[in-house]
């Protein structure tokens, strides 16, 4: 069960004067890890650490001699060009790492000077993806999603039957996962016309985002051994911000019987930022099935997950057409959300991908799903938004969009909130779509 210690005091405040006064994504109750370097450089890749408007050098710090006793391995991790080493260690290292640099960071730190030398500014900083993702795995974790998408093809019945069973997934492509900044060229893919004979090969016409959660596995289980409840928290590193664009055309001729395929392999995008399980304890909150629906069976059931299953964490998407780059408007909203509205938990995501056996790797990725909430406003895909292509979404200077136009930028962000708790958030995922290449390079 999660629990709040020293560095969630809300009342901490760090020498980066960029870390206090609330409006910052990365004050020091944060402390979110990503891989980074100097913009434009030839430097290694290696981790680093938000705080405020600056990251920690992990490679510096350590070399700088601020870590040592039960922070001293989990340091050394960090500063290498992915961050799997940390998170197969476990919860315990990543927190005693955590907690040191707290402390570090804090007002009044004997470390200061030595560390002062360590900051980087984000400004000045470039980022890949934080750790190698060998398996990636896409949940549908959203009632409210599979609702108003079953109602577009089963009006009578949205849901299929097993959905209030079985947190249904499928696996992914994780070579084409990229950090935020991605920019992809638009899918070529088949697509069946609904009075053709036949199926063409052309590039996708209803491109659509996907405004979801990744969670990062951490500590590895057995292959044949199960993961339960109790423990499943205890093998999540992280979460970010992750967009699964999507090609609805191309899915619709092809999800049938297997599922997407080259609909969702072309491109999603993370944030940069991963804020770990124990950065989010504060705001996690009470998790329940609807009193009339199906109750998770057993292996999916827990007091604790009942107690604080779920988690606060609001979530946003907005658009940057072409035209609103050039006059300078800023990203317009396309929809909010929360988390807590997941019909799953990550952690009945974790317990039920391994209780067949499988065996999750440090740098899995689980995707949460689409993320919609119970209102119009809060459905974060287009095909719900546009009502599948017959409701344009109005943009500020006239535009509209039913479905993602070349040049477009979508832009994620999220954040956490309560009284009684520091603000805390993820910085932002940012994609941007390219023209489709052009037919004559498939040959």
């Amino acid at each position: 069960m999660p629990i709040t210690n020293e560095t969630h005091d809300p009342k901490l405040r760090s020498w980066v004067e960029s870390a206090n006064g609330g409006s910052t994504d990365f004050p020091i109750q944060n402390l979110p890890f990503a891989v980074f370097r100097r913009q434009g450089s030839n430097q290694a890749w290696r981790g680093g650490v938000a705080i405020g408007a600056h990251i920690v050098d992990m490679a510096a710090a350590v070399a700088a001699g601020v870590f040592e006793g039960a922070a001293l391995a989990p340091a050394h991790a960090a500063t290498e060009s992915t961050l799997n080493h940390l998170m197969r260690l476990g919860q315990p290292a990543s927190a005693a790492l955590r907690l040191a640099l707290s402390r570090v960071l804090r007002t009044g730190a004997a470390q200061q000077a030595a560390l002062q030398a360590c900051l980087v500014p984000q400004a000045e900083a470039e980022y890949a993806v934080p750790a190698h993702i060998g398996d990636y795995t896409d949940f549908y974790t959203s009632i409210h999603h599979a609702t108003n998408i079953g109602k577009q093809f089963r009006p009578d019945s949205p849901l299929l039957p097993n959905y209030q069973w079985v947190p249904i997934g499928y696996h992914g492509r994780s070579s084409s996962i990229g950090v935020s900044g991605q920019a992809f060229h638009r899918p070529h893919g088949q697509v069946m016309a609904p009075s053709a004979a036949a199926p063409t090969l052309q590039p996708c016409a209803r491109l659509d985002i996907e405004l979801e959660m990744g969670v990062f596995i951490g500590a590895p289980n057995a292959l044949g051994e199960p993961v339960g409840m109790t423990q499943a928290p205890d093998h999540i590193f992280g979460l970010v911000l992750f967009n699964d664009w999507s090609a609805r055309d191309i899915q619709g001729w092809e999800y049938q019987p297997l599922g997407p395929f080259l609909s969702k392999n072309f491109a999603s995008t993370i944030s940069p930022w991963i804020v770990t399980w124990e950065a989010l304890a504060p705001f996690r909150t009470a998790f329940a099935h609807p009193a009339g629906d199906p109750q998770p069976l057993p292996y999916l059931n827990h007091p604790d997950n009942a107690a604080e299953g779920a988690l606060n964490i609001e979530l946003q998407a907005l658009i940057q057409t072409p035209a609103m780059r050039q006059a300078g408007t800023a990203p317009a909203r396309l929809c909010q959300t929360n988390y807590r509205h997941a019909y799953w938990t990550a952690a009945q995501m974790v317990a039920h991908h391994t209780v067949g056996g499988c065996n999750l790797q440090a740098g899995d990725l689980l995707g949460t799903g689409t993320l919609s909430g119970p209102t119009l406003d809060s459905a974060c895909a287009l095909i719900e938004l546009t009502e599948g292509g017959k409701r344009p979404v109005q943009l500020p200077g006239g535009e509209q969009r039913t479905w993602l136009q070349d040049g477009d930028t979508v832009v994620l962000r999220g954040w956490c909130e309560k009284a009684g708790a520091a603000r805390i958030g993820f910085g932002e995922c940012v994609g941007t779509v390219l023209p489709a290449k052009s037919a004559l390079h498939i040959d």
